[in-house]
């Protein structure tokens, strides 16, 4: 595996880590609709509130399915593939609020990020 590709999945696993851990409380200009914690945010794209709990389980799993995928690799895939339909939903919901483009940067890196571990893991597999 290329070194570029496990950046790649620190990266997503870190960036999970600290929007949930970190930031959740806290304003950034990366928030939606001007949100200033992200249960507002969840709240601005017409979302009901348990959501964010849902989403926020769900991608604390997976930052920790990346981070164990360095040692066991064949988990890398599958929570990267979840990442990128997480963050395509994260793109609707930018585009939903009419956000401006730049609000959507972070979702976006995320999701291209996703792409190239989910890939990876698949040429490894069709090699195999």
């Amino acid at each position: 595996m290329s070194g570029f590709v496990l950046a790649s999945q620190i990266t997503i696993a870190l960036g999970l880590l600290g929007v949930w851990v970190l930031r959740t409380g806290g304003g950034t200009h990366w928030r939606g609709e001007g949100a200033v914690r992200l249960r507002e945010e969840f709240l601005s794209y017409g979302l009901p509130p348990w959501f964010a709990h849902v989403i926020a389980s769900l991608e604390l799993v997976l930052a920790v399915l990346l981070l164990t995928g360095l040692r066991w690799p064949v988990l890398a895939g599958p929570a990267a593939l979840v990442v990128a339909l997480v963050m395509l939903g994260a793109l609707g919901m930018h585009f939903k609020v009419r956000d401006p483009v730049h609000k959507s940067v972070p979702a976006f890196v995320l999701l291209l990020l996703a792409v190239v571990v989910a890939a990876s893991q698949a040429e490894h597999l069709i090699r195999s």
